[in-house]
Order: C-alpha cells, then sequence, then structure tokens
C-alpha cells in the first residue's frame, strides 16, 4: 500500500487554519481595554481576582469572571458574585469585598448580555447613564452593594428602541437592585418589559405608586419591592394577574383597601403586603384562589373578620397580627 505523505502545502494549511481559529476565540482588543478600565475603579484586597486579569492573557480565556462569544471574540458576560460557591471563595475562607465605583468602560462592552456585579458591599456611586448603549443586556445584577441615586432615565435607548427608560431593554429577563440607594419613581411603562421573569428592587428609595402596567407582566415569577417609600393604593388588576408567583410589596407606605379581585386563577406562592398602611376588610374572594402559599397582611390598618376556608385554615396568627380590628379564625379573637 502507497503511504500517503502531507506536502508542506498541506502542513501551512493546517498552521494557517489554527492560527485564524486562535484568532476569532481570543479576546476583543477593545473589550480587553474596556475591562481593564473597568478594573482600575475597583478594589478587591482579599481575594485576588483581579489577579487574573493580566495584560499577556486571553479575558476570554483566563481572566476570571469573564466569559465571551466563542466565535466572535466579543466579551458577553461579567459574573462576578461577591459570596459565591466558587472554588476561590472556599479556598480563603471568606466572602469578598469591594470597593470603589463602576467606570464608564464598562458600556463600550456592547456584546454585553449578563452584568453581574453583586454583593461586594462596598461598591458605590451611580448606574453609568451610558448603560442605554447595552442593547443586548438580558441580566443586570447589582445587588448587595452601596449604590445611589437614579436608575438613569434613558437606559435602554438603542437605534432599533424608541422609548427611552428602561422599559426599552425589551430582552432584559433579570433585574436586581436589591439594597443599594437608588430612588426615583418606578418608570410607567415598567409593565412593557415582557421578558422580565425576576424584578428584584427591594431596600432601596423608591417612592410614589405603583404603576397600572407592572399588572400586564405575565411572566414575572418574583416581583420583589419590599423596604422602599411606596404609596397609594394597589392596582387590582396586579393582584389578579395569574404571572405572579411571589410579589412582595411589605414595608412600604400603600393605603387602600386590598382589591377584592382574586379568582380561580390566582396562583401566589408567597404573597407579602404586610408593614403598609392597608385599610377595610380583607378580600372575602382570596378564598376562591387556586393557590396561596404564604400570606402576610400583618402590620396595616385592616378590620373586621377573617375568611374562613383555604388559604387561613392554614395560616399562622403572626400573617394577621398588629392591624386595627380583625378577629377569628387563626387569631383566636372573637368578632
Amino acid at each position: 500500500m502507497t503511504k500517503l505523505l502531507a506536502s508542506p502545502f498541506s502542513s501551512l494549511l493546517a498552521v494557517v487554519f489554527i492560527s485564524v481559529i486562535s484568532v476569532v476565540r481570543s479576546c476583543s482588543p477593545s473589550d480587553q481595554t474596556a475591562l481593564n478600565a473597568f478594573k482600575s475603579t475597583l478594589s478587591e484586597p482579599n481575594l485576588g481576582i483581579f489577579n487574573t486579569w493580566s495584560e499577556n492573557t486571553d479575558c476570554c480565556k483566563d481572566w476570571y469572571g469573564i466569559s465571551c462569544d466563542p466565535d466572535s471574540g466579543r466579551v458577553t458576560d461579567i459574573s462576578l458574585r461577591g459570596e459565591s460557591e466558587d472554588a476561590i471563595f472556599q479556598k480563603a475562607g471568606r466572602s469578598g469585598y469591594m470597593s470603589g465605583s463602576i467606570d464608564p468602560a464598562v458600556c463600550g462592552l456592547t456584546a454585553l448580555t449578563s452584568f453581574v456585579l453583586a454583593d461586594w458591599k462596598g461598591i458605590s456611586g451611580e448606574i453609568p447613564p451610558c448603560t442605554t448603549s447595552l442593547a443586548s443586556l438580558r441580566i443586570l445584577d447589582l445587588a448587595g452593594n452601596r449604590i445611589t441615586g437614579e436608575i438613569p432615565t434613558d437606559i435602554g435607548n438603542s437605534p432599533s428602541s424608541i422609548p427611552s427608560s428602561l422599559t426599552s431593554l425589551a430582552e432584559l429577563k433579570h433585574l436586581e437592585l436589591t439594597e443599594n440607594g437608588i430612588s426615583g419613581e418606578i418608570p410607567a411603562d415598567f409593565g412593557s418589559l415582557k421578558m422580565l421573569s425576576r424584578a428584584l428592587l427591594g431596600r432601596n428609595e423608591l417612592t410614589g405608586s405603583l404603576p397600572e402596567s407592572i399588572s400586564g407582566m405575565d411572566r414575572c415569577s418574583l416581583l420583589n419591592l419590599d423596604c422602599n417609600s411606596l404609596t397609594g393604593p394597589i392596582p387590582g388588576s396586579l393582584l389578579s394577574n395569574s404571572g405572579y408567583g411571589v410579589l412582595n410589596l411589605s414595608r412600604n407606605a400603600l393605603e387602600g383597601s386590598i382589591p377584592d379581585v382574586f379568582g380561580s386563577t390566582t396562583y401566589f406562592v408567597a404573597l407579602d403586603l404586610s408593614y403598609n398602611s392597608l385599610s377595610g376588610r380583607i378580600p372575602d374572594s382570596l378564598t376562591s384562589a387556586k393557590f396561596v402559599g404564604h400570606l402576610d397582611i400583618s402590620n396595616n390598618k385592616l378590620c373586621g373578620p377573617i375568611p374562613t376556608g383555604s388559604p387561613f385554615d392554614h395560616l399562622e396568627a403572626s400573617s394577621f397580627s398588629d392591624n386595627e380590628c380583625l378577629c377569628g379564625g387563626p387569631l383566636m379573637k372573637t368578632c
């Protein structure tokens, strides 16, 4: 049998092909420059995370918390969380601490789909207004920091988007800004974020009323707005929406009655309306809900008899405590 030998030309093709693959999959130089500028305003003294961000290494392959598109080499994910099960945290035996601010250079990562910079405790300053350019952003998680100021009014504004607000991020699926200093009102058209499944805005300084538009968010399995300064009534269409699994509006200044709008499609794993100024009676229609796993309406100004039947037959007295004149049911108080 004749033995086939590789020609010099075919060997050269192989080298060229391998080189092309290497170039395509390496980190975009402009993205690496943006990441270096982003790093320059942050300080992480305990774990040495940024020690992996070396000029001599590929940011797509060797930099902690960075992921890229394998074909374009563009940075698509920043995943830096101060409380993590990653080996680097386990080896150090501690949670992380990072201080500094978010440099606007992060906006140069125009292919970014996920931006997580959460639970570092010491990151302060505002969200850069230039985040308006991140048209592909799906996940924004800045929880557990000291971020202050308003959410940029034109975040999400892109060539394919007309609205100049957060709601222009039509592909956004997860928004977490818990426990910062975010102020201002919830955008009136917040409910136009139809892809949003998790919105965590608790423990901030949000003011104003709940916009009617959030009633149309039928994919939002978790909406958390606790510990803000929200006022006004609870929209009836919000409580009749079957798209929410967990709705937490506790520790605000909401007022008026609890809308009597529950029905056979109502399904709440948890509904927390505690520590507000809600008045009137507990809606009888709650007994017709498909499922309510946990209900907390304590510390309000509610009055009258607690309805009988599900879900009231499995709730503790603490769910109804510290109201003006509730009686019956778990409270063991005669009406």
